[in-house]
């Protein structure tokens, strides 16, 4: 998917109180989403800064490839294109937030425009300044879900053992199948999926083997292959286990584990991972509202899924372990509420 991010930030008196505002539109110019925020006392290139890394955040949530961005300030694109030198200490590091994040598309154009053509995204910044910092398409914010209308209820299941689980090795786009165990796990894991949605309309699956296999348990309910469900490409760490990585690798795991936006040598970083995640739940949400599916997934993508639902952070990826065939519950409605109402079940696995 391609989308435009349009930015903007000021500061009134520079420095003196300021905000910023980010526009993401379709390749037909729709609005998708808008973010803005205020900063306290800042300076204009900051809060430029600022809205560029909002416009960049909103966009890698849409789940968007490529990015074309759009802003006013000269120096903000001509530094993010390369074409200038960043000389300014404070600036450095949000540009180096910014880069961060781009990585993660398959492509990002930075583009000036007047600022007659940045009225938007210069609104929202303004509002900011106002006071006005509550982002429109924000989440819902409550102590319960909604209590009207029924959810989509997803179960949300790991796979089963493997003998790259059993083994602790790397294991991403190899098709390696269950083990005994794992499709005893397998079993367990479809009556527990069946307690939690006895009216499952579909099964969602990740198109390996081992999730092939263990979405097969949950018996006859249609099957659907899902491609941007298959866990990450751990590129030449596949098959390795974790002490060989750390003992061949351990520069580039050092750099893997601490951004999200690093891949691993010919694989596939976490953010590149989220983009596709979102873009299937997105898809989930909209042909399933109301209904009850499972979905069959990997370590990395559930983690993912889990992440967004909660709002959490990049650490709590790190932080989370999911069991084989453990099981998660997440409920959302069509107005942005969502309830995760457990995560990582292993009781039906004694």
């Amino acid at each position: 998917m391609r989308v435009t991010v349009e930015a903007d930030g000021g500061s009134r008196g520079n420095p003196g109180p300021a905000g910023y505002g980010a526009v993401v539109r379709d390749e037909a110019g729709a609005v998708l989403a808008e973010r803005l925020g205020a900063l306290g006392v800042t300076t204009n290139n900051v809060a430029e800064y600022s809205g560029l890394i909002a416009g960049l955040k909103a966009a890698r949530e849409l789940g968007a490839d490529e990015v074309d961005v759009r802003m006013d300030s000269k120096l903000v694109i001509e530094q993010m294109a390369g074409r200038w030198q960043i000389k300014h200490p404070g600036l450095r590091p949000l540009a180096d937030e910014a880069r961060g994040i781009a990585q993660g598309f398959a492509l990002v154009r930075y583009g000036w425009i007047p600022r007659e053509r940045n009225k938007d995204a210069d609104r929202l910044a303004n509002a900011a300044m106002d006071g006005k910092a509550e982002e429109p398409d924000a989440p819902k914010r409550s102590w319960s879900p909604p209590a009207t209308g029924s959810p989509l209820r997803m179960v949300v299941v790991r796979h089963g053992e493997t003998s790259y689980t059993a083994e602790k090795r790397y294991s991403g786009r190899g098709d390696i199948p269950l083990s005994p165990l794992g499709h005893q796990q397998a079993a367990q894991a479809a009556v527990r999926a069946r307690a939690l949605a006895p009216d499952l309309a579909a099964v969602i699956t990740s198109p390996l083997k081992r999730c092939l296999e263990t979405a097969a348990a949950l018996g006859d309910v249609p099957l659907i292959v899902e491609d941007d469900l298959i866990e990450c490409d751990f590129g030449e760490w596949e098959g390795l286990t974790y002490a060989e990585v750390r003992e061949r690798y351990g520069a580039e795991q050092d750099r893997w584990l601490a951004s999200t936006a690093v891949p691993p040598p010919g694989g596939e970083s976490f953010q590149q991972v989220a983009m596709r995640v979102r873009r299937a739940v997105r898809s989930l949400q909209d042909r399933f509202d109301g209904r009850q599916i499972a979905v069959v997934s990997h370590v990395t993508p559930i983690k993912l899924l889990l992440r967004d639902a909660l709002g959490a952070s990049d650490s709590f990826l790190f932080r989370l372990y999911l069991d084989p065939a453990g099981v998660s519950l997440v409920d959302s409605w069509p107005d942005g509420g969502v309830a995760v109402r457990s995560v990582n079940e292993t009781g039906h696995l004694a």
